[in-house]
């Protein structure tokens, strides 16, 4: 697929690229500019290196706590407090 840059240096991505990703009015794209080739990617509403670490920090939580125990010791959660 192809799509010519305008002279205001937009872009319209094909229909079938739109669907197929999901793609609407408003998103943002992130652009991979690591690569040889030109990528582009929606941006997530979270911070993917944020979710890694999190997920990476799980490991060190002991076995049989539910998320929700987990959550209040990484916030602090003191019921007592209230």
């Amino acid at each position: 697929m192809q799509a010519t840059v305008s002279s205001k240096y937009q872009i319209t991505i094909p229909a079938k690229l739109r669907k197929k990703f999901h793609l609407k009015p408003g998103m943002k794209l992130v652009f991979d500019e690591k690569s040889a080739d030109l990528r582009a990617q929606p941006k997530h509403d979270f911070d993917m290196e944020a979710m890694r670490e999190a997920l990476g920090a799980a490991k060190n939580f002991e076995p049989g706590k539910t998320s929700t125990q987990i959550l209040r010791e990484l916030r602090g959660y003191d019921r007592s407090s209230l």
